[in-house]
């Protein structure tokens, strides 16, 4: 496993609150709708893939996204 890569995605944790930053990321990107933002546990990957998808973001700008909503 290549260390190196896997090193900036520590910064990326879930909020407690999953279901209220989720209906914020709705609010701000309409485009995203529940079934994009269903976390299953031990799936963050796949979470962060499928907003990604939608938003035709990388990795590391949806992470931002999600931070900036949190504390927002």
């Amino acid at each position: 496993m290549n260390t190196e890569h896997n090193k900036g995605y520590n910064a990326f944790k879930i909020s407690e609150n999953w279901e209220k930053q989720s209906q914020q990321l709705k609010k701000q990107f309409s485009q995203l709708k529940d079934s994009d933002l269903v976390l299953d546990k031990g799936k963050e990957d796949e979470l962060l893939e499928r907003i990604g998808n939608k938003l035709s973001k990388n990795r590391e700008e949806v992470i931002k996204i999600l931070n900036d909503t949190q504390f927002s």
